[in-house]
């Protein structure tokens, strides 16, 4: 492997004009969705000094995310994904301007703030299986993880921007400030989605480019859809197949069980505000710098995706992330200086961007493409809910306990658990991604 191998892969920016304008305006949502993170995470300690209530935030936004991210999944197997994304986003961008007029206003009840976290997390539910399925329409299956590295890149990038923007910016303009950056990053967000060419589903002659090579996992039989006009295909109803094909596969619900180990146990942004309270004065710009240590690992990570996009051996890898990903973070829960914290931070971050990746791809090759909405709306719930559940669970034991406990001892356990899914499920440890072409 060359040395530029290792560095970030930019082939689906340069040949996908349609992909490189939805990965602008995705980013730019991104970072306007972290900005309101924060601020809303700061405006509920303000309201209740309570990190259960700041633990709370996880369950306001998990319930909603589950419930319509399993919606939204079933509906891009049976629809345009395009319009699907589109609707959802008009939605995201209402909640928006709902944030910022309740910080205008004033707002001193927190359930009316939590109330519109889980209207957020609905909208952004409803859009994401589909939203996921995206790159893999607009990209040939060559390109497939360099656009999935390239995705979580921008996500990395806006956490290390926006909780940082953020900081300061509450501090100099107020809260109204940071969630009327946000309703301006989401309306970008929906402009890039509205220029993109309708995604109905698939005919007959065309299953997406990242299905399995040869010597690999073969899809289900007859996961090709109909072609319009053509008979109708059992992959109409929305059936029970996402689920099924997860539980049949060892890769996917092995993967899908590790990643749900390591946010569901060891997820420490909750306590965040009080590690800031209890160590550093509670000053909102290390409360950003806590975030964006998180994304600067990230970012490194990004940096350097080829050297990981083309390790075949991405069962192997994501469980080796998630592994160090957890040790990292119950170092963070027994630093003391910042310098060792925003470390710990760091060596998380960049583990977390190398387990999501490879994870990513994993499904979008293991799962045939009349499944693909459904699986992706598991995969968010797992990958969004996990943590903000996670989120609760730190909160809950630091409310009896203390903040450095819940996350040392979250940490380890996490790892414990990632260790015992490496030792059944040797399909996950053995598993390859084909070959490039």
């Amino acid at each position: 492997m060359s040395r530029t191998a290792l560095f970030t892969d930019v082939r689906p920016l340069r040949s996908s004009k349609r992909f490189r304008e939805l990965w602008i305006g995705t980013s730019l949502g991104l970072f306007g969705g972290h900005l309101a993170n924060v601020a809303v995470l700061l405006q509920v300690w303000n309201l209740t000094g309570s990190p259960l209530w700041t633990g709370l935030i996880g369950v306001a936004s998990a319930l909603p995310m589950t419930a319509f991210g399993l919606l939204g999944g079933a509906l891009a197997d049976a629809m345009d994904r395009r319009a699907l994304v589109a609707l959802a986003t008009s939605a995201q961008l209402l909640a928006a301007i709902g944030f910022t007029a309740q910080a205008l206003a004033g707002n001193g009840r927190v359930l009316v703030l939590l109330g519109l976290v889980s209207f957020s997390a609905a909208c952004i539910g409803l859009g994401s299986a589909a939203r996921r399925t995206l790159p893999v329409r607009l990209l040939p299956g060559n390109e497939l993880a360099a656009g999935l590295a390239l995705q979580n890149f921008a996500s990395q990038a806006s956490m290390l921007l926006g909780p940082a923007a953020a900081g300061f910016l509450i501090a100099r303009s107020g809260m109204a400030a940071a969630y009327l950056v946000q309703a301006v990053a989401v309306a970008v967000s929906l402009l890039a989605v509205l220029r993109l060419p309708p995604m109905p589903r698939l005919p007959a002659a065309d299953t997406g480019s990242a299905e399995p090579g040869p010597g690999e996992s073969e899809p289900e039989p007859d996961h090709r859809e109909s072609a319009p006009g053509g008979p109708a295909r059992k992959s109409w109803r929305p059936p029970r197949g996402g689920w099924r094909i997860i539980a049949q596969r060892p890769t996917l619900w092995g993967s899908f069980a590790t990643d749900l180990a390591a946010t569901l146990l060891a997820m420490p942004i909750s306590l965040f505000p009080l590690v800031n309270e209890a160590r550093f004065d509670g000053d909102p710009r290390t409360l950003g710098l806590f975030l964006s240590s998180v994304a600067v690992g990230g970012i490194c990570a990004g940096l350097l995706s080829g050297s990981y996009t083309r390790v075949r051996r991405a069962g192997r890898l994501q469980l080796a992330a998630a592994l160090v990903w957890s040790l990292a973070l119950a170092a963070f829960g027994l630093a003391e200086p910042l310098w060792l914290v925003l470390g710990a931070l760091v060596v998380a971050g960049a583990a977390d961007t190398v387990s999501v990746v490879t994870r990513a791809a994993l499904v979008q090759m293991e799962t045939p493409d009349r499944f693909r909405g459904r699986v992706s709306s598991v995969e968010l719930v797992i990958g969004a809910a996990g943590p903000e559940l996670g989120n609760f669970r730190g909160g809950l034991v630091a409310s009896f306990t203390s903040a450095p406990f819940a996350l040392a001892s979250g940490g380890l356990v996490a790892a414990a658990v990632v260790s015992a899914v490496a030792a059944v499920n040797r399909p996950l440890r053995s598993y390859r991604l084909p070959r490039e072409q």
